[in-house]
């Protein structure tokens, strides 16, 4: 079973961006105090969490007439490249059935080939675009309310909106779009699969404990986190 996610990014402004930016030592970059509001983008995003890869466009507004053909088109790709399933669905892992999430066969959809990660909002739950999903085998999860951080794809946005405008201060719509989805043809080159307890997660195990370890306004350390008093 393939596992995708999918989110839009933004809106991102025409204004300073604050953040690092590469500059000579002793030459940091100032950032204007005038600056004009020339429009928003944002950046239509479908990430694969098991390989890193990532396929986005950049737009300046992304109501469903702009979100749906884009997301379609994006997916027939997707599912042009997995193999074709011959195998009976009662033979199929349970995950891979329909009926595992539906509760009730469903022999009238096609092979379930893919899930697909998303928010709970009002345009993914349009009727035309879910059936779609769901004839082509696609089975769309909603994230719960205050759950937006189980959607991997908005954890890959704060990654590539910090790589393409922190420390920038872009003048026109275009040139956020430009910067972004340059950004991203950068990270394809050599994506990172987000693993849950990865890499990533190790580490910020160990900041923690050394965090915890330190004592403040000193120098010394404690062996064990110390304790809350209850």
């Amino acid at each position: 079973m393939a596992v995708w996610c999918q989110d839009e990014a933004g809106p991102y402004q025409t204004v300073p961006q604050a953040g690092q930016s590469w500059e000579p030592i002793g030459k940091a970059r100032c950032q204007p105090h005038e600056y004009e509001r020339n429009g928003t983008a944002k950046l239509l995003t479908l990430f694969h969490p098991a390989t890193g890869h990532v396929q986005a466009k950049g737009v300046t507004n992304a109501p469903n007439a702009v979100l749906h053909p884009w997301l379609k088109g994006e997916l027939e790709a997707v599912l042009a490249a997995l193999p074709t399933v011959t195998t009976p669905e009662a033979e199929r892992p349970a995950l891979a059935q329909w009926q595992t999430w539906e509760g009730r066969p469903c022999p009238h959809l096609r092979p379930l080939r893919l899930i697909l990660i998303w928010d709970n909002l009002a345009g993914h739950l349009s009727p035309e675009l879910v059936l779609w999903l769901y004839h082509h085998g696609v089975l769309p999860l909603y994230t719960p309310l205050s759950g937006s951080w189980l959607n991997l794809a908005e954890s890959l946005q704060r990654i590539l909106k910090r790589r393409a405008l922190d420390g920038q201060h872009p003048q026109t719509v275009e040139e956020i779009i430009t910067d972004l989805e340059e950004t991203v043809a950068g990270w394809n080159t050599a994506p990172t699969p987000f693993r849950w307890h990865g890499k990533r997660y190790a580490r910020r195990q160990r900041a923690r404990v050394r965090h915890h370890q330190r004592l403040a306004g000193s120098g010394a350390a404690c062996s064990l986190p110390a304790s809350i008093a209850r």
